[in-house]
């Protein structure tokens, strides 16, 4: 099967979240079994920044916007590790800047993020005929890409290089919807017919997630209760109807952990390696992890989070219960960027207990994999959770999960390789935290629930198999239409 896999994000080139994570390793695992992927993303500046040898394709590329036409190259590069080619769409003027999707110096968006990704969606295409791939199947993801399947089936569906293609389009956080004036329509280049309540209209504005629901042949997220959740008010955001309106074709696939990057035995940002069979290397995880941060070198548990500093990651519940957590024998860390207000919180919640907590602002892959290794517990009390990683990887680095059930949280944490809550509490989350810290204290069972955890696979070839059914439902449905 010939594989087209569009991402705005995928590491190690790009990568502000999950959705890089698994843009970078589902194209491998589809590979492995088999099958021939393409690669396409955005030619940000930090790409032409790095190290990586981007070579020019004969894609040259010149696209209308509204009333001006807009023209690029396209570059490719292989992704590292793999035989897969990437090709990297070119525009200064779109895709030189500091941030993917934001300005950092103001957190905000770019205001023409509509016409950046409009022209990224259309680009792609026309690659696709000038490089003469005949993709089976069109993979897009998240908004930023959704307009990819709402052109195949509107300005593209008579052109001969696509009779058969069909797409799948996976959420992988619906509350990302990509909304924008409807000042914007012309640059999508679509008729202003398609701005109704069915399809791109969502309260006045354009929504382009709205757009990749209504016009992929197939739906995914990233975990089976996520799908599940979505259609319901509470967690759909909005697009709850246009969900149940699709629910035939909504499925819910988990994300894949990548064990050539998150493995304990193998892991190069980790001071010492350790396994299942010789867990050794985890005590000195942790006393490194205590030394680079400053924090007593004590048998306290380490709690660990890592994650996008926001209130949907539970971070209100931590700093409800803040006082009454610095009271229990532990050391918190954390890691992670987002909200400047909630960033000040945290800060000034651990300078009021010196030598209990680290607070860490900013993205740091290298901290990331040693906060893993040398915490005992991870913390993920999300409001709500698409699917989650950071989970998968503390089970294989046998540091316990403390998680909310929700999401991909319910579907991959039960009491037999952690702890989990049900409600949004910060009085639930607590007294689950003294129930960890009370196992903890019997380390025979303790050493039993992290190798559980350490036994679990969740690795991205499970996922990869659940894909390949989907496409081929996708491409049963093209021809069948």
């Amino acid at each position: 099967m010939d594989i087209t896999y569009v991402s705005s994000e995928v590491v190690p080139f790009a990568r502000t979240g999950g959705l890089s994570d698994v843009a970078g390793a589902l194209p491998k695992s589809l590979q492995e079994l088999g099958h021939k992927v393409y690669l396409f993303m955005p030619l940000y500046k930090k790409i032409k920044q790095g190290p990586f040898k981007l070579s020019p394709t004969k894609g040259s590329l010149s696209i209308p916007m509204g009333n001006k036409t807009s023209t690029g190259l396209v570059y490719s590069a292989p992704l590292p590790g793999t035989r897969i080619s990437t090709y990297f769409i070119e525009n200064t003027t779109y895709y030189d800047r500091e941030g993917l999707y934001q300005d950092p110096a103001t957190g905000k968006d770019y205001k023409d993020n509509c016409e950046r990704f409009s022209f990224f969606s259309k680009a792609v295409l026309e690659t696709l005929q000038v490089l003469g791939i005949k993709p089976d199947i069109i993979h897009c993801n998240d908004w930023q890409s959704a307009l990819v399947p709402t052109y195949l089936k509107t300005l593209y569906k008579d052109n001969n290089s696509f009779r058969g293609t069909a797409s799948l389009f996976t959420i992988h956080n619906l509350s990302y919807q990509g909304l924008f004036p409807k000042e914007d329509m012309p640059l999508t280049g679509l008729d202003w017919s398609y701005f109704n309540w069915k399809q791109l209209e969502f309260y006045g504005k354009i929504n382009l997630l709205k757009a990749g629901i209504v016009f992929s042949d197939i739906i995914t997220t990233v975990s089976r209760k996520y799908a599940e959740e979505i259609q319901t008010a509470e967690f759909g955001v909005g697009l709850e109807g246009v969900l149940r309106e699709r629910t035939v074709d909504l499925y819910g696939v988990l994300n894949g952990a990548d064990y050539s990057v998150w493995n304990p035995e193998k892991d190069k940002l980790i001071p010492a390696n350790y396994s299942l069979k010789n867990l050794k290397g985890k005590k000195a995880c942790k006393q490194h992890l205590q030394r680079k941060l400053k924090l007593p070198q004590s048998d306290a548990p380490i709690i660990g989070m890592i994650g996008r500093v926001a209130s949907q990651k539970g971070l209100d519940l931590v700093m409800e219960c803040w006082d009454e957590l610095m009271k229990e024998d532990i050391e918190f860390v954390l890691l992670g960027t987002g909200e400047p207000n909630i960033e000040q919180a945290l800060k000034s919640a651990a300078a009021r207990y010196p030598g209990k907590a680290s607070i860490n602002i900013g993205f740091d892959n290298q901290l990331s994999h040693e906060i893993e290794a040398g915490a005992d517990m991870f913390l993920m009390p999300s409001k709500f959770e698409p699917c989650g990683l950071n989970q998968l990887y503390s089970l294989k680095y046998g540091t316990v999960p403390i998680v909310r059930s929700t999401g991909g949280l319910a579907d991959t944490i039960d009491a037999s390789v952690g702890f989990s809550f049900q409600s949004y509490s910060s009085k639930e989350m607590l007294e689950t935290i003294k129930k960890a810290l009370k196992l903890y204290r019997d380390q025979s069972k303790w050493l039993e629930l992290m190798k559980m955890g350490m036994l679990q696979d969740w690795s991205w070839e499970k996922s990869a198999r659940e894909y390949l059914t989907l496409y081929q439902k996708a491409l049963a449905k093209v021809k069948g239409a």
